[in-house]
């Protein structure tokens, strides 16, 4: 039985039909979208609009801009001779938050998943390939600690320690505040083998 009016339901359903939106969080938006100003439900739609339209791939990092060329890596006090791999431009922001990085970045847009039938060829691998021709001195990898995650960084370093650029994997181990006996075995391992002195 239909509670709403069509139009109404419409906007629930389209908002809930956005990852990590449910149909409690759905009307309570829609609800609030409803009660706002004219003008600023108009500047919501325009943003939506607008970011669908104007955003791209940055041409170099591959990272999403409204630029071609994305801040990051127009920036000349980035250390260019440093490339950090990453899943997602999510884990990107996750990176340049902490405020420490000084390189640049490539986003690969995905993993490889022979389950879920994503190769090599389905991320942006072959760009990346690219970018080494220039003055690359290190590649970290900083994919995810997942079997996806792990098997991408794996097949990484396989293609590109023969052309004698540093290949590096970030540490992953006990994350601060857990308790040891809460932990999975291969985290453990891993916080043991990228143990560093004190």
């Amino acid at each position: 039985m239909e509670y709403y009016s069509g139009q109404i339901s419409k906007l629930i359903e389209e908002l809930s039909s956005l990852p990590g939106i449910g149909s409690k969080t759905a009307q309570r938006l829609a609800f609030h979208i409803l009660n706002m100003p004219g003008e600023r439900v108009e500047e919501l739609a325009g943003a939506l609009v607008n970011a669908r339209k104007n955003i791209c791939y940055c041409k170099e990092c591959y990272t999403l801009t409204d630029q071609e060329i994305c801040p990051i890596c127009k920036n000349d006090r980035r250390e260019h001779e440093t490339i950090m791999v990453v899943e997602t431009p999510r884990d990107l922001a996750a990176y340049e938050k902490t405020g420490k990085y000084e390189g640049v970045y490539h986003v690969l847009h995905g993993a490889i998943s022979p389950m879920l039938g994503i190769g090599p060829n389905d991320i942006k691998l072959k760009e990346l390939i690219r970018r080494l021709e220039g003055d690359v001195k290190e590649v970290i990898i900083a994919t995810n600690s997942s079997l996806e995650g792990e098997t991408t960084a794996m097949y990484i370093s396989k293609l590109i320690k023969p052309t004698g650029v540093k290949v590096t994997r970030i540490a992953s181990g006990v994350p601060v505040g857990g308790d040891l006996e809460c932990i999975d075995e291969v985290t453990l391992l891993r916080a043991l083998e990228g143990r560093v002195e004190l």
